[in-house]
């Protein structure tokens, strides 16, 4: 448990943003900062300075800038939004540079990050059972911007780094024998559920977690922020978690 009261900015003041406020509220910690599309300009040096940790749940589309912009200006910053993994090593080597600390998860809630410990133990026995083909279901929420998850990205990539059969993930349930199929659904006010399933002719085994309310990713995230306040560096939630 932490002991010490944080200045917080949310860069993101969307439903994720509003959980963590509260949470951060709760376990004493101050938002001083709030981002949205109605305050752009307070996304500036100055109002950065104050900040211990940033909280960044923007969309797909600004999170790059941000987190570009927040390296620059040294401040620590927490990570979950998704969908721009193609530049996370420059902006590693950005917070690096500036000598400051980052942490980026794909899914802050505890439960998930289990999951993902035991989706890399259950990849790795089932490396060389040939006659077993994996399979990747995910669901959420209508509102979500982007598919597949990251959530599933990470799942998927961590089975192609367990499972040497495989090489890459496709977003079809049509796959060649390298390729894991993904496929996803978006239905009402889904929080959050990832299947996966490997099956045979004579049996199936299923992995699968499921989320209930949002606030199990607004506290991983804010243990992130708790863990990273006083660290340089780029840290994951395996670091926060001691797994």
């Amino acid at each position: 448990m932490h002991n010490y009261k944080l200045k917080l900015a949310l860069i993101g003041y969307g439903k994720m943003g509003k959980v963590i406020e509260k949470l951060a509220i709760e376990r004493g910690h101050d938002v001083i900062l709030r981002i949205s599309s109605k305050n752009p300009t307070d996304f500036n040096k100055d109002r950065l300075a104050e900040v211990d940790v940033a909280i960044e749940f923007s969309t797909p589309d600004h999170a790059l800038a941000n987190l570009e912009q927040l390296a620059a200006w040294g401040t620590r910053t927490v990570c979950g939004t998704t969908g721009w993994l193609e530049s996370y090593a420059s902006v590693c080597a950005a917070y690096t540079k500036r000598n400051s600390a980052f942490l980026y998860a794909s899914n802050f809630s505890i439960g998930v990050n289990i999951f993902f410990a035991l989706n890399e133990k259950l990849a790795k026995l089932m490396n060389g059972h040939k006659n077993y083909q994996v399979k990747l279901h995910e669901s959420h929420h209508t509102t979500k911007k982007d598919a597949p998850s990251g959530t599933a990205v990470t799942l998927a990539e961590q089975i192609i780094v367990n499972n040497e059969a495989k090489t890459s993930w496709v977003l079809n349930p049509e796959s060649a024998p390298e390729q894991i199929p993904i496929t996803y659904s978006r239905e009402g006010d889904v929080k959050g559920m990832h299947e996966i399933s490997y099956s045979s002719n004579i049996d199936q085994l299923v992995i699968k977690h499921e989320a209930f309310s949002r606030e199990g990713f607004g506290l991983g995230a804010l243990h992130a922020a708790e863990f990273i306040a006083e660290k340089k560096g780029v840290y994951s939630m395996k670091d926060v978690l001691g797994l």
